[in-house]
């Protein structure tokens, strides 16, 4: 198996941490960008000769371009760039304010766009890489109180569907990973983000905020686990567009598709009926 080097954001916990660890373990180099390089001592100190770290706070934009070439002075390229780093946010709409949505936006999608940007025309010089985009299974679907949080995600996610297909040719890939609940520091008390909860709202989402409350600490998702199956997937042939992780983001990114395509069907002779009767159909280059 041919080693690669990885870029990693948000590596301090949760997927960041299990991710860069088990690249390790499979004899990968590791860059990790993190807002506090002393959280991850003890993985330098295991690993001095193929992990490195560099301090990054994703909303720094202009800071995207020395990441890449640190990588690439200290291990000679990047192969795999794992936009990780991220924050929760519960509210309802109307009660997010306009800074709290701007943040959630420079952290999930104008942050990772930044890096992506600065790491593209080295995998374009070597015809390859990989773009890891760490999603949820808010990106694909919302529900009450999350609203701002999949704004981002869906946002992310457009924007990497896109990519994806713009890269092809190049040889560089792209996946879009969609997690349920997993067992990381997420939903902890001071890490998940919260919007005041306004009297308007309260009967509606308190059930929401108690749920995300009662989640820490047992949720379903092993990080391990599905860092292993990251790291399997880069290195192999075959990689998803989309990869949903654990059994209740397949079972409800399914149940919305369904739910969606019915919806379609139903208004599909209106929504159709808004054509010009005598126009030809569309004919694109893609």
């Amino acid at each position: 198996m041919t080693t690669k080097t990885w870029i990693i954001t948000g590596v301090s916990q949760g997927f960041g941490r299990e991710l860069a660890q088990s690249a390790l373990r499979s004899g990968d180099s590791v860059l990790a960008a993190v807002r506090r390089p002393e959280s991850v001592d003890d993985i330098a100190s295991e690993y001095p000769d193929r992990f490195a770290t560099v301090q990054l706070d994703v909303r720094d934009t202009a800071a995207a371009p020395a990441v890449v070439r640190q990588a690439e002075d200290r291990f000679g390229g990047v192969d795999v760039l794992v936009n990780n780093a991220g924050s929760g946010m519960i509210g309802a709409a109307e009660d997010v304010t306009e800074a709290q949505l701007r943040n959630l936006l420079d952290v999930h999608l104008i942050g990772p766009a930044a890096l992506v940007r600065a790491v593209l025309p080295g995998m374009r010089e070597q015809g390859s890489g990989t773009i890891v985009q760490m999603s949820s299974q808010g990106g694909r679907m919302s529900f009450r109180g999350a609203g701002s949080y999949s704004a981002a995600k869906f946002a992310l996610e457009g924007w990497s569907e896109a990519l994806a297909s713009e890269l092809e040719s190049f040889g560089i890939r792209v996946m879009i990973v969609e997690p349920s609940r997993f067992r990381t520091a997420f939903n902890e008390p001071g890490v998940l983000g919260r919007a005041e909860l306004s009297a308007t709202y309260r009967d509606i989402l308190a059930p929401v905020f108690a749920d995300m409350s009662a989640a820490n600490g047992v949720q379903e998702g092993d990080p391990a686990k599905a860092a292993d199956i990251i790291v399997d997937l880069v290195h192999g042939d075959r990689l998803p567009l989309r990869l949903p992780l654990g059994n209740e983001a397949v079972r409800r990114i399914s149940d919305s598709y369904r739910r969606n395509l019915a919806e379609l069907q139903v208004w599909a002779d209106v929504a159709g009926s808004a054509d010009f009767v005598d126009a030809a159909g569309p004919v694109r280059p893609f």
